[in-house]
């Protein structure tokens, strides 16, 4: 991805997230000045990949398949002592139209809630004994009701609703376009998105970037460059 792009993103996305009334901290608006003067204070951002996360899965089509996600908060897998936290928040923000594609994750459990915007439609599979996809049904849960969908079934979660997604529950998603862009919260155990995501066609997660212009954000995948504390 260009950084242009990513630049572009990220103010388009904080623009949305004051529209839809979502607060963000303070370090969602760092400059690059203000990251270089980071401490270890703030060890814990820079730790527990807190902040921006842009990727388009290798695909150089982030409009039509992509994901933008801010961390509030976030565990530590491997540092459970300093970080004993549990748990992790997340705003995904998803273009209209826009596709997260198939994966699933060996050790998160998540909740995902359409906080506001459009429709979200999730096509659901169980994973087999192989990581394919397993020709049988999934037990899945909306806000607190249990739902059987065959394999490959569809569930549509309208603002206010969520979805529980358990460990080697195979899920894509995509807004429905033409209901506008969606404020999806996740609510989730501990997340490592480096190690944690099981993509059922090869997937670049973490993008590459371009430097075509000047660098205005950090995403999570910036740090090691650029703070030295």
């Amino acid at each position: 991805m260009k950084r242009s792009e990513i630049n572009k993103i990220i103010d388009y996305t904080i623009d949305k997230a004051e529209f839809f009334k979502i607060p963000l901290p303070p370090f969602a608006f760092y400059t690059l000045e203000d990251w270089k003067k980071v401490t270890s204070d703030e060890a814990e951002i820079v730790d527990n990949m807190l902040g921006w996360d842009i990727t388009d899965f290798g695909t150089s089509d982030f409009e039509h398949v992509g994901l933008t996600v801010f961390t509030f908060r976030n565990g530590n897998f491997n540092l459970k002592d300093k970080y004993p936290k549990n748990y992790c928040e997340k705003l995904l923000f998803v273009r209209d139209g826009q596709i997260l594609p198939f994966h699933f994750h060996w050790y998160k459990m998540e909740d995902i809630i359409n906080r506001g915007g459009g429709t979200l439609k999730l096509t659901l599979y169980n994973a087999d004994e192989n990581e394919g996809f397993a020709d049988t049904p999934v037990e899945v849960t909306v806000d607190g009701k249990n739902f059987t969908i065959p394999a490959g079934g569809e569930i549509f979660l309208k603002p206010g609703q969520s979805v529980t997604l358990k460990p080697y529950q195979y899920h894509q998603w995509q807004g429905v376009e033409g209901t506008g862009d969606i404020a999806l919260f996740e609510v989730s155990t501990t997340n490592d998105d480096t190690k944690d995501n099981r993509f059922y066609e090869a997937q670049a997660r973490i993008p590459d970037v371009e430097e075509d212009e000047e660098l205005r954000y950090l995403m999570f995948k910036d740090y090691k460059d650029y703070i030295t504390y």
